[in-house]
């Protein structure tokens, strides 16, 4: 009975959070609205959707990852080189189909994640200090591979940067690409075996092994699903800038793992919704699009993002420590 009110419990608190995420969203919206016209129009919506939407896909693979309790610093450099490798390859050769571009940087992508959970899962090292170590490698091997020159525009064909930039009817591909991505992780991490172990894992380890779950497999999947996402979002982006440089995502798996904390995932891990994601990610890309249009400068715009992933944080924090503190209270009655 205990821990059947306690995850009603949770499940009421996710609704609350999720409801409040709504309300913040649509009063930021009316807010941003009062002071520039143009952003609620169809054009600019368009621009936030597509400007999003590799941010969501990369959201995707870090909630999987934060749900163990794990993080993954590596996946900007991930990005940079999969795109470096992807842009070389179509340089050299123009005719290329797009999908063996994109089978290319999904398998490139996904080794890279077997290192990183090999590292963790097997050997043991704390996730920030494997992804943090091969985070600063991949750099290294993008400027060794690329030589430190760039691929341009020019030098990549047509059809390459259309993928990106093509639409089916009025949705632009990457925004198409994103909610299959999402429709399939939600029914993965909803409805299957591996989706539950997930959650498993990240709520205790160790009762996870008592039970008989392979925890370090499971560890392994998910840092081997973050890396192929990483490598799927390489070739977009570089199809969609045009552009494969060293530099190229530098930062960015900040930027993903503040949508996450501000969605409800909790970087201690075993608790966080795929709708909540959604809203973090959409909130976290309503802040990116719209303070430009306002006229916020470039050094504020960072202080008011790191302002509301802070309040997320303490939040989180907050949350659970209440649930914690109720569950003790009814073992004391």
């Amino acid at each position: 009975m205990e821990s059947i009110e306690t995850e009603k419990k949770e499940v009421r608190t996710e609704r609350f959070r999720e409801l409040g995420l709504i309300v913040f969203i649509v009063v930021i919206l009316v807010l941003i609205q009062m002071r520039n016209r143009e952003f609620l129009t169809l054009l600019n919506i368009g621009n936030l959707l597509t400007n999003t939407a590799i941010l969501s896909i990369l959201s995707v693979g870090m909630m999987m990852v934060l749900l163990t309790g794990g993080i993954d610093l590596s996946i900007g450099a991930s990005m940079a080189f999969t795109g470096m490798v992807t842009a070389m390859t179509v340089k050299a050769n123009p005719n290329i189909p797009v999908i063996l571009l994109i089978l290319e940087s999904v398998g490139i992508g996904a080794c890279i994640g077997l290192v990183v959970g090999t590292l963790i899962a097997r050997f043991s090292i704390l996730p920030i200090i494997a992804s943090l170590g091969l985070m600063n490698i991949m750099r290294g091997l993008t400027y060794v591979v690329s030589g430190g020159a760039w691929v341009s525009a020019y030098q990549m064909p047509a059809h390459f940067k259309a993928f990106a930039t093509g639409k089916v009817w009025v949705v632009n591909n990457l925004v198409v690409i994103a909610v299959l991505i999402y429709i399939l992780f939600y029914f993965f991490i909803n409805f299957t075996r591996s989706g539950r172990r997930i959650y498993a894992v990240g709520s205790s380890p160790e009762a996870a092994r008592v039970v008989g779950l392979p925890v370090k497999r499971i560890t392994l999947m998910v840092y081997i699903l973050m890396g192929a996402l990483a490598g799927l979002t390489g070739i977009l982006w570089v199809a969609k800038f045009a552009s494969a440089q060293g530099d190229t995502a530098v930062g960015y798996e900040m930027n993903v793992i503040a949508s996450c904390v501000l969605g409800g995932v909790s970087v201690s891990g075993g608790r966080g919704k795929v709708f909540g994601l959604l809203l973090g990610v959409i909130l976290f890309g309503i802040l990116a699009n719209a303070l430009p249009l306002i006229n916020v400068s470039s050094f504020w715009q960072q202080a008011i993002q790191g302002f509301v992933i802070i309040f997320a944080i303490i939040t989180n924090v907050m949350i659970k420590r209440n649930n914690d503190r109720a569950v003790l209270h009814r073992r004391v009655i």
